[in-house]
């Protein structure tokens, strides 16, 4: 799709580009324009001359291929025609979803609002897992061809080798920092072992309470952007928290909806904590990577410190003997 190198960062995205390259695919905005909170992409709000408002979503330069976000559009599409509450990627100039500006390329979005769901109440919870049951059930009919898979490489190995390299880690921790991330990524590999042949599916990838509007009607979900291939457990496990028992009594919730529309195998629960881990060093990796965005020094000022990097080693032996006690089990 694109013509010419993309910019190498958002620097030159400009609001009057934004409103500019909205205009080049034929919409036209009465001026305002709203950053919504987005630090791997931007993305805005903006008022348009007819009609409400819409978001514009600008990808990171370099992070995803046009193949990959056309694969994440496609599937969006896909799940609204199977009627399932998401927020897909507006098809307008040419039929297309996925559009450039001065490098830039740029997706438009129906404006959804919506609240944070109540995870406290069980029947919330079984709606939930009614509906990831949905998604995952589309997810399931045929495989990714470009967007990665989430595994032990992609999530562990391949982010820890990057941070070991980057520079970042002080001196004095470097070697820790390899200790723990080597036990836990064996940890993790056990886990995967546990849990045999897992089945791999289309997933929203990044389903966390910030992803999910509610409204009256019961959730939407939005950005796709992480979406990939993995177990179904990674799009369960992030809506869990609190103490053991209170996981529990969440998990069966959940499950009691996802089971309605999918099939969900119990040997995944060995994943639940080795997925954190990945996440975890995965996490790392990400801010590790965007620090030379002005815009992330900003916002987590306590990334690259001492003490950060002594939280993170503390934070992964907690991980690597979660990973040995029993799995949740929800109470039948």
């Amino acid at each position: 799709m694109t013509s010419f190198a993309p910019p190498a960062s958002f620097s030159s995205l400009s609001p009057d580009c934004v409103l500019d390259a909205l205009q080049s695919i034929g919409l036209y905005s009465d001026g305002r324009l709203l950053a919504l909170n987005s630090y791997e992409n931007r993305v805005y709000q903006i008022g348009m001359e007819d009609g409400p408002p819409v978001v514009a979503k600008f990808y990171r330069p370099l992070r995803w291929s046009d193949a990959q976000i056309l694969e994440e559009h496609a599937f969006t599409r896909e799940l609204i025609q199977n009627e399932i509450p998401v927020v897909p990627a507006m098809v307008l100039q040419d039929e297309r979803s996925l559009h450039c500006f001065e490098g830039f390329r740029f997706a438009v979005f129906k404006r959804q609002g919506g609240r944070a769901p109540e995870l406290g109440d069980s029947a919330t919870l079984e709606w939930l897992g009614r509906f990831i049951g949905r998604i995952h059930a589309v997810g399931g009919q045929m495989p990714f061809t470009h967007r990665p898979e989430l595994n032990a490489q992609t999530f562990g190995t391949e982010p820890r080798d990057y941070l070991l390299g980057s520079g970042l880690i002080p001196s004095d921790l470097q070697e820790a920092y390899r200790s723990v991330t080597a036990q836990a990524l064996d940890g993790v590999l056990r886990c995967y072992e546990r849990a045999g042949d897992v089945r791999m599916r289309r997933l929203h990838g990044d389903c966390h309470v910030g992803n999910v509007l509610w409204t009256d009607a019961g959730p939407h979900f939005v950005d796709f952007d992480d979406s990939r291939s993995g177990p179904a457990i990674q799009d369960l496990w992030m809506l869990l928290s609190g103490e053991r028992h209170e996981m529990v009594r969440q998990l069966g919730d959940l499950l009691a909806g996802y089971e309605d529309f999918a099939e969900f195998e119990p040997r995944e629960l060995y994943l639940i904590e080795a997925l954190r881990t990945l996440r975890l060093i995965h996490y790392s990796a990400w801010l590790a990577r965007r620090w030379d965005d002005p815009a992330f020094p900003v916002a987590f000022p306590w990334f690259n410190t001492q003490r950060y990097w002594q939280d993170r080693i503390l934070e992964l032996r907690e991980q690597i003997a979660l990973m040995d006690e029993p799995p949740l089990w929800p109470v039948v």
